[in-house]
């Protein structure tokens, strides 16, 4: 495995950074001060889109990019380091057009949409012009398991009549939200795996209900996290996505390259986290010795750079699997990054607070906003739990082939005799 990056990466890498510091980190301030006013989107979102778009950032995540269609096209491994600098601000990958969940249903879209869908659909999203959301989590199932999903999706003549309730359905309080992918099922007496299918529903349906815009952590996200009903919501057969039955293959497709980019921005998150901890510790003295000069603080710094490079090397490693192999054949690796990232995010982000003093979760610094979205990452795409459990089965499983292998490094009592 070479994770070393090509002249075309590292130009981008340059190119995003700058980006970054000329663009985006000064209207942090901004940013924050629009949103508490209430103002959303933001007033300079659609100039930054545009300059990112003429500069040749944009679309940077799709590997399958067409060349008529606007972009990019990189890798998952190639795109991994750019996600990474786009993490270090929350909401900076939406200027590149490389924001969650939009990332995933342009891919759900460009693998299985008809040419209409794709036309009504794909081409606004990869043009940055709408947004859209994903619903299948649901509050009274456990929705990690997508075989537990109950909404009902019933097939009336040449429609779809659908009745559910989702929540934390990512920016479905945008306001230029027009496309919901929802998962429910369309035969529940099939096959544990071939019951759901995915619907395009327009947001603006009649019976789609936004109930309320949760907070997390009673931290406010403006596109939101939030509660629909959908009462009896009819859309038309065409806007199936893929097959009957296909819905549950169609969701891991999704949930593959997405948990890349997630974990990518994480680690960038982690990386801000690491050096303004680095920076506090050299200014603030306690007891007469700079924070870096105490034991602990010391510890932090030297545990968080040697957890984050590990973490770094994993993902590219998965990312180099999914190029190679695919998703299914890099599952365990998906599913490890997903269970170490986010604690690794919240981790480091909660040495930094620490280090900090009481600044640290004040709004004077990022980091309370950067610890409570990795804290939300481990349950999004699957809590911590379900993730370790996948891993621990398979690695049980690939030992069934060896079993006993390792009986030779084993001494049992009755050999010690026979030693002597």
């Amino acid at each position: 495995m070479n994770f070393s990056h090509s002249p075309q990466v590292e130009s981008l890498r340059t190119q995003v950074r700058d980006f970054m510091d000329d663009y985006i980190v000064p209207r942090i301030a901004l940013y924050n001060e629009e949103v508490r006013a209430g103002t959303f989107p933001v007033s300079f979102m659609e100039d930054l889109k545009a300059l990112a778009r003429s500069e040749g950032l944009w679309n940077l995540f799709l590997p399958g990019l067409r060349d008529d269609e606007p972009g990019t096209r990189l890798s998952n491994l190639e795109y991994a380091p750019l996600a990474e600098i786009m993490g270090r601000v929350g909401w900076a990958s939406e200027a590149f057009n490389c924001n969650a969940p939009d990332t995933g249903n342009m891919e759900l879209l460009h693998m299985f949409a008809t040419p209409e869908q794709r036309e009504e659909w794909l081409v606004p999203l990869l043009n940055g012009e709408i947004r859209s959301a994903f619903a299948m989590t649901e509050p009274d199932v456990a929705s990690s398991d997508a075989t537990n999903i109950t909404t009902e999706i019933r097939r009336e003549g040449n429609e779809y009549v659908i009745n559910s309730r989702k929540w934390f359905i990512t920016n479905a309080a945008h306001p230029n939200c027009r496309l919901i992918i929802l998962m429910g099922k369309t035969n529940p007496h099939a096959d544990s795996r071939k019951q759901q299918s995915m619907i395009l529903v327009p947001r603006l349906t009649e019976g789609v209900e936004v109930v309320r815009n949760i907070n997390i952590m009673n931290h406010y996200s403006p596109e939101g996290h939030c509660e629909i009903i959908f009462r009896n919501v009819r859309v038309p057969v065409s806007n199936l996505l893929g097959e009957e039955g296909s819905g549950f293959a169609l969701a891991q497709a999704r949930l593959g390259p997405g948990r890349i980019h997630h974990c990518m921005r994480s680690i960038g998150a982690a990386e801000l986290a690491l050096e303004l901890m680095v920076e506090r510790s050299q200014e603030r003295k306690t007891f007469g010795r700079y924070l870096h000069e105490h034991g602990a603080v010391a510890e932090w710094i030297a545990r968080s750079r040697i957890e984050i490079d590990q973490a770094r090397l994993l993902v590219l490693k998965t990312a180099w699997m999914i190029d190679r192999l695919g998703a299914r054949a890099a599952r365990k690796e998906i599913s490890m990054i997903k269970a170490l990232v986010p604690m690794l995010h919240t981790t480091v982000c909660d040495r930094a607070m620490q280090t900090f003093g009481a600044m640290g979760i004040s709004p004077d610094t990022p980091l309370a906003d950067h610890w409570t979205w990795g804290r939300a990452l481990r349950f999004a795409d699957g809590p911590d739990e379900v993730h370790l459990q996948s891993i621990a089965r398979m690695e049980i499983k690939g030992s069934k082939e060896t079993f006993g292998a390792t009986a030779a490094y084993l001494t049992p009592p009755e050999c010690y005799s026979a030693v002597k």
